[in-house]
């Protein structure tokens, strides 16, 4: 079973929201998730012009890709996380916190100018260990 430690080394301010840093030892299988949107059931845009309805779409979606392979949240140590709209943030930061609880993996949250299609306004990708 791999070992994750998360932590932020000497001198590296440690943010109460998610990881600087994460190590993995042990690991015998590497997740790579693809970005995660908020689909529909015929592969359409879901949620239109609702940011945190596709949040939790998104990291739902998330969340069934890393059970499928016999992990859980705890097992994702990268989370990259693109908004069209930054103002976004401070809605997030709440939903992420339903599915990760207090404390994140190493993440990277930005602002794009666009996502595969016009109505995604956030997309999810992570890396886990299992």
């Amino acid at each position: 079973m791999a070992r994750i430690e998360q932590y932020a080394a000497r001198g590296v301010w440690d943010p109460p929201t998610y990881s600087q840093a994460v190590k993995v030892t042990g690991a015998e299988t590497i997740l790579y998730l693809a970005g995660q949107v908020a689909y529909d059931d015929n592969g359409n845009a879901a949620h239109a012009g609702d940011f945190k309805a596709q949040a939790r779409a998104a990291l739902q979606a998330v969340r069934a890709q890393v059970e499928a392979a016999g992990g859980t949240m705890a097992n994702i140590v990268k989370v990259n996380t693109y908004l069209t709209d930054i103002r976004h943030r401070a809605d997030y930061g709440p939903i992420r916190e339903e599915f990760f609880g207090k404390k994140m993996p190493a993440s990277t949250l930005v602002a794009v100018a666009g996502l595969a299609h016009p109505d995604f306004l956030i997309e999810i990708e992570a890396i886990a260990v299992i």
